[in-house]
């Protein structure tokens, strides 16, 4: 009698909410039909079994494999898990309604468990789930932040001979303070921008601090590789910060010394990666290492602080 639906008649909707529609009753597409309008009295006849029998293969499809139901389960809400447990349970209802030969019954709830998944599918909209992860990432993001920016300050008091640390330590401290502002007035997206700003502009700022010091030989790499690799990323990260930071400062916008400075950077970038090829490491490590340089050196013309 519960046959298995065609998946079709559901993922092949351009959205929940047509989805859901079209798993409701006629009768509840019609109840603003003037009382004593034809569909109205056809409604209030006794429900026909073949129908019905239908019909709990749709709500049941609708419940256990629509797109509705996967998104609810994706979604973690517990409001709208929740809504579906109760709508579960109401077209457990309607079957032992259907069985006891109480088919008015049997439609009236059926009607009922389509309402309550189409409450949770609201209720677990990608817009709401979206929103939640991204107040989560952000979350996660400035506490690294702050984890970066303890680090550096505790470098700089090892290291009172580099330039710059007290720049860049407000300079990171501003940009939390912006985001969480940002934040708190609910401009997630602008939030989540400024907090990822900070965020690589400690970490190339640890990094800087780091470079040719004994802190980064105490990390004891197994190999020179390793090493390698190592530099490969502290120069994508000062990328990264020129690309987020100083958009619209590189290219033909730039300055013709800044311009220089990522010139000479890419052009060092290419000679590490081919004496890497060759499987010289060493050689790799240090020619990255002044590329990263010329990235600083690009970073601090365009006014913002990496110590070093």
């Amino acid at each position: 009698m519960f046959g298995n639906l065609s998946r079709g008649r559901f993922l092949g909707r351009t959205s929940i909410v047509i989805a859901l529609a079209a798993a409701l009753p006629a009768a509840a597409q019609q109840a603003e039909q003037p009382a004593d309008s034809a569909a109205s009295r056809i409604q209030a006849r006794e429900p026909d079994r073949p129908q019905l029998e239908r019909r709990f293969e749709s709500v049941g499809t609708l419940i256990e494999k629509s797109t509705a139901a996967r998104q609810i389960e994706a979604s973690g809400v517990a409001a709208a898990l929740e809504r579906r447990e109760q709508a579960k349970q109401t077209y457990q209802e309607a079957k032992a309604a259907f069985a006891a030969g109480d088919l008015a019954k049997a439609s009236s709830l059926l009607s009922s468990a389509s309402k309550i998944m189409f409450e949770g599918a609201k209720l677990a909209a990608p817009e709401t789930v979206t929103g939640e992860k991204k107040q989560k990432d952000f979350t996660n993001k400035l506490e690294s932040v702050k984890a970066l920016l303890a680090a550096q300050k505790r470098i700089a008091t090892e290291k009172t001979d580099v330039k710059g640390t007290s720049e860049s330590s407000r300079q990171i401290e501003s940009l939390l303070a912006e985001a969480e502002r940002k934040a708190a007035a609910g401009q997630i997206d602008a939030a989540r921008s400024t907090v990822e700003q900070a965020y690589l502009l400690a970490k190339a700022s640890v990094s800087s601090m780091r470079t040719g010091d004994t802190l980064v030989r105490s990390l004891n790499f197994a190999t020179k590789e390793e090493e390698y690799h190592y530099e490969i990323d502290r120069n994508e990260t000062h990328q990264m910060l020129i690309k987020v930071l100083l958009e619209d400062k590189v290219g033909t916008s730039a300055s013709p010394k800044m311009q220089e400075f990522l010139d000479n950077a890419a052009s060092l970038r290419v000679e590490a990666e081919a004496a890497a090829k060759r499987g010289d490491f060493a050689t790799g490590i240090t020619t990255l290492e002044r590329a990263t340089s010329e990235l600083v050196k690009a970073i601090r013309s365009a006014g913002i602080y990496i110590p070093g």
